[in-house]
């Protein structure tokens, strides 16, 4: 994107920014103007009706189980009018890492245009700050199964329905620097396979790539993790101009191989800066010393990767990518010299239709067991009501067929930009490890892995992956925390973690169900190396993108292979001893 249009992109952002309150009417109006026809807004007695307060009154909130029989029923072909105005030619596929299960969801074209305007308006404030001219990309992005459902419809996850639109590609084309890799890598069948030509297309082309990008920090380590294993043979392939034997898809081969040229002196420079390096420290810029940062989605469940993928970005800003889901867009990040942990993410008031519930947690101890009674809810407010410092769960009203759906996510407002929020992600509000009066996000669990890792450091040890389960079998019921680790342990040092583990919990409901045993001793579990590689290869086989991919932090009973994949790999387990045996 040219600098004149980078800066008319801020210009325009700035004019809608400053007037939120009244783009956020006119948004709503479109949507429901679009949409008018949609048996869901006619059942509700919407009657072609645009105002925010006909809205609100006769349109409930909604989860995706609401929506579930007019799913169907687009899945099965039924083309009338049923979410949306327009009949629906694809659905995505969300990621289904926590339950186990992808849901489908509308994907419209609509949709599309809202995705442009994000990226584009992140892309123009980062440029102004880290500007990347015409290089390529060195990007580690996946397409993943496409089925057909009984109806015609394709379905596929939300990152694919993108990267297969002309319009996409016609889009990005000013935004983003060209792929390295062509698109038989991007699409082929074998996960194994794309990644090792993504990373060696990324090495043929290394004086031109200016940025490191994947949707998600995960993808990014495992994509530098895999190169510790494969740079050898990636060295060899550029000396003899002869692609590894390991890459045996037909479309993969014959497109990598026309780019893939004998140069014995590029293998020599990539092998002498690799053994030069001291355990892999700043091996992206090293190997790629024309980027300017590394790119993608770090927040949330993505935090845990930050330390293993700073050490690999050695210098390179790590910069967070927009904040949106499977269902839509919400915001986008338009302060890029923030560190990831500090990131927010500016509302475009014209991509949707935005409410917020405010969430309070209540005065004293909770006394039943419910994840809805974790937070007192206000009636939810629009997009300028909302106050600083105040915590809120996000609800969408989408271009794509979503109306007042509550997206599941907790937000800090950190702050406005003109009129609209700059929101912080706090976490997933359903996962939730909970036995009885005790309710703990999934930044508890993280904050409790943090602080129980501090103990390994001095061991010179890394946790790689974790996740949790609330093992309900016994009683008293307990949580289970499990570790993969970067080599053993020490007996000592692990009954340490579990101790750690169990005090870090800080919620009053769990610490007074612990002294009074109403809660069992917490469970560390040690898992053989290799298994969250096990669990990711389990989710690709149900048709996922490496991409998309989501280390569940808390695996429900309900997710039976993941459990006995964990089980399975189970090889050391230890019980807390904190509030006494």
């Amino acid at each position: 994107m040219p600098i004149c249009s980078c800066e008319e992109t801020i210009h325009e952002f700035e004019l809608l920014t400053r007037d939120a309150g009244r783009v956020q009417k006119d948004t709503l109006k479109k949507i429901l103007e679009l949409n008018a026809d949609a048996e869901y807004l006619k059942e509700f007695g919407l009657n072609g009706r645009t105002d925010v307060e006909s809205y609100k009154s006769c349109i409930p909130l909604c989860v995706h189980s609401d929506l579930e029989p007019y799913i169907h029923r687009i899945a099965d072909g039924d083309s009338s009018p049923l979410l949306n105005g327009k009949p629906v030619t694809s659905l995505s596929l969300s990621s289904g890492t926590t339950q186990g299960k992808p849901k489908f969801l509308p994907f419209t074209d609509e949709l599309l245009e809202t995705t442009l305007q994000i990226f584009q308006t992140s892309y123009a404030f980062r440029n102004r700050e880290y500007p990347i001219g015409r290089g390529k990309a060195l990007q580690f992005i996946y397409g993943s199964k496409q089925v057909v459902t009984k109806g015609g419809i394709l379905a596929t996850t939300a990152t694919t329905n993108l990267y297969r639109r002309a319009r996409y590609k016609e889009g990005m084309k000013d935004i983003q620097s060209q792929c390295c890799s062509p698109d038989e890598v991007v699409f082929g069948p074998d996960f194994n396979q794309s990644l090792y030509c993504h990373l060696l297309c990324g090495l043929i082309y290394s004086d031109e790539v200016h940025q490191v990008f994947s949707p998600f920090a995960h993808s990014l380590v495992h994509a530098f993790q895999t190169f510790e294993e494969v740079w050898e043979d990636l060295c060899a392939d550029i000396r003899g101009g002869v692609l590894s034997e390991k890459v045996t898809v037909p479309s993969i081969r014959e497109a990598v191989t026309k780019i893939l040229k004998p140069n014995p002196d590029l293998a020599d420079l990539i092998y002498k800066k690799c053994t030069g390096l001291s355990n892999w420290y700043g091996v992206i810029p090293a190997l790629w010393p024309n980027a300017k940062y590394v790119y993608g989605i770090m927040t949330g469940s993505m935090e845990p990767y930050l330390k293993k993928l700073r050490h690999y970005a050695g210098h390179l800003p790590l910069i967070s990518a927009d904040y949106g889901a499977s269902e839509g867009w919400v915001g986008a990040n338009i302060n890029p010299t923030l560190p990831p942990e500090q990131v927010t993410y500016a509302v475009l008031p014209q991509t949707g239709y935005f409410e917020f519930i405010r969430l309070e947690k209540p005065e004293g101890e909770e006394t039943e067991n419910s994840a809805s009674i974790h937070y007192i809810e206000s009636e939810p407010v629009g997009l300028t009501e909302v106050e600083v410092g105040k915590i809120y769960e996000v609800v969408i009203t989408t271009f794509g067929g979503l109306y007042r759906y509550r997206l599941g996510d907790i937000v800090k407002v950190a702050g406005f930009h003109n009129s609209t929020p700059e929101l912080r992600f706090i976490c997933r509000r359903s996962l939730v490890l909970s036995i009885n009066i005790d309710k703990n996000t999934e930044q508890d669990l993280q904050l409790a892995v943090e602080e129980a890792a501090k103990l390994l450091d001095a061991e010179k040890l890394e946790i790689v992956d974790f996740t949790s389960f609330v093992e309900k079998s016994s009683d008293p019921g307990r949580y289970v925390i499990f570790w993969e680790l970067s080599s053993d342990a020490s007996e000592d040092v692990l009954r340490s973690c579990a101790n750690c583990l169990d005090l870090a919990f800080v919620d009053a409901g769990y610490m007074g169900s612990r002294k009074i045993r109403t809660i069992g001793p917490l469970e560390l579990r040690i898992l053989k190396r290799g298994t969250f590689k096990e669990i990711l290869d389990h989710f690709l086989s149900l048709g996922g993108a490496v991409s998309q991919f989501k280390t569940p932090r808390f695996v429900s009973p309900l997710n039976v292979k993941v459990l006995q994949i964990l089980n399975r790999n189970t090889t050391r387990s230890y019980f807390s001893t904190a509030y006494g045996l």
